[in-house]
């Protein structure tokens, strides 16, 4: 019997949750039960994988288990940036090896297609918009990033449009940026309406539970799921619970539950969207890894992102919120000079799991467990993407994206803690000081 020692329980203000069309979360389970199929984790990529295992085995229930509230959780807390470009912070033009960044640029495409579909199909509203991205920077060292990589995108033949500080108020409204790279190809989202709107157009062999979380498994013939009010046996699970599936017993000390703080204004009146001026709808991506991420939605509100830390029991901590906060402050009122008057209204954390080398795991965990694990950033694409071939692997298909995923080493073993959680703390640090005005 493996016990669940660590439960999801993220903070009470997620922006785009609260912002996003309310929903009634389907029922807790209770009682026991059995199917051929499970899948924990209601996020973008169990979302998908639960929607083509449905596909693939029609006949067959196919039972997806959330521990919170659909769209509560780290799915419907991202900056909703549906990036299909590679991006290798490892190589010097930022995208290295060309036959991997295409099928990396495949693979995201795939989950980007993927998701229009449904979203186009099911009418879901989720404030999708094909604005690309802007890669921004303040200093010389950003500017040169963004040399790089524009050098780098060429070799896989992605067209992309440098903007000098002169230029860039009739795209985003601000000055505050010296030199921006537009890259076409990235899609806006409300990510909260967007995972909302695919668990409530799930096919009709799903059984979704919300509100159920696991505390305890029993890995056998069968994989018995037990919580509070029950269990649920399967033949076969599949996990897409990123960080957490090492608390289930896989890819221990591989995981790097890492949170990101975002903060969402009320919306700008009439005045103020005239004050700011440029395109109604964009995004913008720091130069700096550890700078901040902007963003102006459709309902006129400016979203920030920025500040980092390692929580190892992936769960968040409530006085790194508190603190967090004055950052956004900061990196607002920069930004902004002609919106001193505009309130944040909402403000969260929100965990992606990463590794050292930045491989997720893709594939067999145990007898009868899979698992799709760990997006290093990319939830929307590249989670979307994996939960789908995951559920095409295990229905005996293959194809290129299936191989490639396959072909992965997975994510590298980490040092013991207590080294572990300084070492990545102190690195995160040093990176959010380095990066300086790009925050």
């Amino acid at each position: 019997m493996q016990k669940i020692t660590s439960l999801p329980a993220d903070d009470a203000l997620p922006g785009w949750y609260h912002t996003s069309k309310p929903r009634t979360p389907r029922p807790a389970h209770v009682g026991q039960k059995q199917t051929r199929w499970a899948i924990v984790g209601a996020g973008l990529t169990g979302l998908a994988a639960a929607r083509q295992m449905a596909l693939n085995f029609p006949d067959d229930e196919i039972v997806l288990i959330e521990a919170q509230e659909v769209g509560f959780g780290p799915a419907g807390r991202n900056a909703g940036f549906a990036i299909d470009v590679p991006h290798d912070i490892g190589a010097k033009d930022y995208i290295g090896d060309i036959t991997t960044a295409k099928r990396v640029l495949k693979l995201n495409t795939l989950g980007q297609d993927y998701l229009r579909d449904i979203v186009k199909t099911h009418g879901i509203e989720c404030q999708m918009t094909d604005s690309g991205k802007y890669q921004a920077a303040v200093s010389s060292a950003g500017i040169a990033v963004l040399e790089a990589y524009r050098s780098g995108l060429e070799k896989i033949g992605r067209e992309t449009q440098m903007i000098d500080e002169r230029d860039l108020p009739d795209h985003i409204g601000i000055s505050y940026y010296k030199k921006a790279l537009f890259i076409p190809g990235t899609v806006l989202v409300q990510p909260s309406s967007l995972v909302k709107g695919l668990a409530d157009s799930l096919p009709s062999n799903v059984t979704l539970y919300e509100n159920t979380p696991i505390t305890s498994i029993d890995y056998g013939d069968k994989v018995t799921l037990i919580h509070d009010n029950g269990s649920i046996t399967a033949d076969k699970l599949i996990l897409a619970n990123n960080a957490f599936a090492a608390d289930f017993g896989f890819l221990k000390r591989t995981l790097l539950p890492t949170f990101l703080y975002g903060s969402l204004t009320r919306p700008l009146n009439e005045e103020e969207q005239a004050r700011l001026g440029g395109k109604p709808v964009w995004g913008v991506i720091p130069a700096h890894p550890f700078g901040s991420t902007i963003r102006r939605t459709v309902d006129h509100r400016i979203l920030v992102r920025n500040s980092f830390s390692f929580n190892p029991n992936g769960r968040p901590r409530e006085h790194l919120l508190k603190r967090y906060i004055e950052n956004h402050r900061r990196s607002f009122e920069r930004r902004f000079p002609m919106l001193s008057g505009v309130n944040l209204e909402y403000s969260w954390s929100g965990a992606i799991c990463l590794s050292e080398n930045h491989e997720g795991f893709f594939g067999q965990l145990a007898p009868n467990v899979y698992g799709a694990l760990c997006c290093n950033g990319l939830g929307i694409t590249r989670g979307t993407a994996t939960g789908k071939l995951l559920a095409d692997m295990i229905a005996g298909q293959r194809n290129e994206l299936i191989d490639f995923l396959q072909a992965s080493p997975g994510p590298n073993k980490t040092p013991p803690e207590p080294f572990l959680s300084i070492g990545v703390n102190s690195v995160f640090k040093w990176g959010q000081f380095r990066a300086g005005l790009e925050v």
